[in-house]
């Protein structure tokens, strides 16, 4: 539903009474207040409709209909069930042979975040979470490679890339993640005591043998789709004006690029997506989780046997989906095209409550403490004439895309590309006031181990450890502002 009148005439007066800049990332300091266009996270993609289990399902609300159609299709290959080869049907046969899920939207449940497998959801085997897996190089062909910048890690000799715990009929699947946390306690300044949840990561009933002796392993949560196609639009330029690698500064925080490789263009790329940023661009992103995920060739990576290794013969051996009719692959690049598309333009729900006392209270707070010098606010996104929906919008991920070290606690000890073993990219926060009522959880973080914010901002550490000790000290009531600020996102 389209804005009130009154909300819409509160929003006009406080917006007169605010000098408006031109800069194109606004300063974080400007936030004490409200600020013009906050309320639209998206800018003119924003939707207004409800804020309820399918909030994150809307296209782009500027989107013309011709790629409303687009979108629509789009969402349909988002949804197919693939099946393996051969199938009754070849639009969706070429599952696995080796695979994590049947469809991205198993991951992506509404288009929403995964979560950790729990005992709360029977039969749970780790739909929406799986572990990635890498060596250090071992060889000097294999140090030059990764010198190269041409790949981001070395996968693991016999089980790839990540573990896959599904297989096809007539094969074994490689193993299954076990999880075991133990709990430690933070108390507040406040007297108050949180339970923070430390996971250890196991893989067992290896079916391939064991893993290489120096295998890293790190677990990868499925994040919320939301407003893809805006980060990247965001131009190059001000995510690295953002940069400050050195400290230079003195505030503490370093964030930095993530240089990776994009094989469209066959050279670096800032990296935007993944929770190290190791894609350049949505596309590589889409098919790279198609390829590995589920097994899905396509003729950007033409593999019908998605992550299985030389080592894995019954596996390589198996019958594939490849077709004419999708451009001798599993799936067309006018099927990929389309779930860029349909990925790209989910919009990001709009804010009713932007002015409410409490939320902007929380805000002066996030500032206060220091949370906007990682999750930056606002951009405004480049022109462009192929992304009509996402060209000149103010939009307010509260991400700067950048690499921070996170500390000890959140290290999972696996570089990829540049990213050391305790960075992670800022990950975007619009919408995440809304995960429980989309993906029915509050599980944050790249494993999901935090239950709920609180629990997610306790974990921060290494550069937002300043941070972390200030939200400690907060009250209680300065504490319960913060976390209603975040939910209003």
């Amino acid at each position: 539903m389209p804005l009130t009148l009154p909300y819409k005439l509160i929003v006009l007066l406080i917006t007169l009474s605010i000098p408006v800049t031109d800069s194109a990332t606004l300063p974080a300091e400007g936030m004490a207040i409200y600020s013009p266009g906050e309320e639209l996270p998206g800018g003119d993609t924003s939707h207004h409709n409800p804020r309820d289990r399918n909030a994150f399902t809307y296209p782009s609300a500027n989107m013309g209909l011709a790629n409303r159609l687009r979108f629509e299709l789009g969402d349909s290959t988002f949804a197919e069930v693939w099946q393996p080869s051969p199938s009754s049907t070849t639009a969706s046969d070429g599952l696995g042979p080796l695979y994590n899920a049947h469809s991205c939207e198993e991951c992506h449940l509404r288009d929403g975040r995964g979560h950790p497998p729990a005992a709360n959801w029977p039969n749970d085997q780790a739909i929406s979470m799986f572990l990635r897996l890498s060596i250090p190089p071992q060889t000097v062909e294999q140090h030059q490679l990764l010198q190269s910048g041409k790949v981001g890690v070395i996968p693991e000799p016999v089980y790839g890339g990540q573990l896959q715990n599904f297989a096809i009929n007539g094969l074994t699947e490689e193993g299954h993640m076990h999880i075991n946390y133990t709990e430690t306690t933070v108390k507040m300044a406040d007297g108050t005591e949180v339970s923070l949840r430390q996971p250890e990561y196991k893989v067992s009933e290896l079916n391939f043998g064991p893993l290489h002796p120096d295998v890293m392993l790190s677990p990868r949560v499925a994040p919320a789709v939301l407003g893809l196609l805006l980060l990247e639009t965001i131009p190059e330029s001000d995510i690295l004006r953002l940069s400050d690698p050195d400290d230079s500064d003195g505030n503490g925080i370093s964030g930095r690029p993530n240089w990776v490789w994009d094989r469209l263009s066959e050279q670096q790329a800032l990296g935007r997506f993944g929770w190290k940023a190791g894609n350049p661009t949505l596309i590589q992103q889409i098919v790279n989780a198609l390829s590995g995920d589920i097994g899905i060739a396509t003729p950007y990576l033409p593999s019908p046997t998605g992550d299985c290794t030389s080592t894995q013969a019954a596996c390589l051996n198996q019958p594939n989906g490849n077709t004419p009719s999708q451009e001798n692959s599993e799936l067309s690049s006018v099927s990929v095209q389309q779930l860029v598309l349909y990925t790209g333009n989910l919009a990001p729900p709009a804010r009713p409550d932007a002015l409410k006392p409490e939320v902007l209270q929380g805000k002066r707070i996030f500032q206060r403490v220091g949370c906007h010098q990682c999750h930056q606010p606002s951009f405004k996104t480049a022109r462009s004439l192929h992304l009509s929906e996402q060209s000149k919008q103010l939009i307010w991920p509260y991400s700067d895309l950048l690499l921070h070290d996170m500390g000890e606690g959140l290290a999972d000890h696996r570089p990829e590309y540049l990213a050391s073993g305790r960075e992670w990219k800022t990950p975007p926060l619009w919408g995440i006031g809304l995960t429980k009522t989309v993906s029915g959880h509050t599980y944050f973080l790249h494993d999901g181990r935090a239950r709920n914010l609180l629990e997610a901002i306790l974990w921060h550490g290494g550069e937002a450890e300043t941070a972390r000790q200030q939200v400690i000290n907060l009250t209680r009531v300065e504490r319960n502002a913060l976390i209603t600020f975040l939910e209003s996102l």
